[in-house]
């Protein structure tokens, strides 16, 4: 067992969702879009070590390096043209 947490969800239903918020603003063009949007998923652990590895388990596929932030903060992200996909991983005290 893992000392970390990944909170993931429903790859299927999230992708679902996903086109048919594509589909949705293709055919209905007078709704506002953001000019940046992000998706970001959130690791819990509760040292910094396990917490980095959680968070360069999801990088790695990504591609990208993950970035200490301080404070026991860790993320990575990529961006897909305006839309940023990443992970971070919070220190258990700044989680709510």
């Amino acid at each position: 067992m893992s000392d970390y947490v990944i909170r993931s969800g429903d790859r299927a239903a999230f992708l679902a969702g996903l086109r048919e918020l594509i589909d949705f603003l293709t055919v209905n063009p007078a709704v506002v879009v953001p000019r940046y949007a992000s998706i970001t998923v959130v690791v819990d652990a509760s040292d910094s070590v396990a917490r980095r590895d959680a968070v360069e388990f999801v990088a790695a596929p990504l591609g990208v390096p993950v970035e200490d932030i301080g404070r026991g903060y860790f993320d990575a992200c990529r961006d897909f043209g305006p839309i940023s996909y990443g992970v971070v991983g919070i220190p258990p005290e700044e989680r709510q």
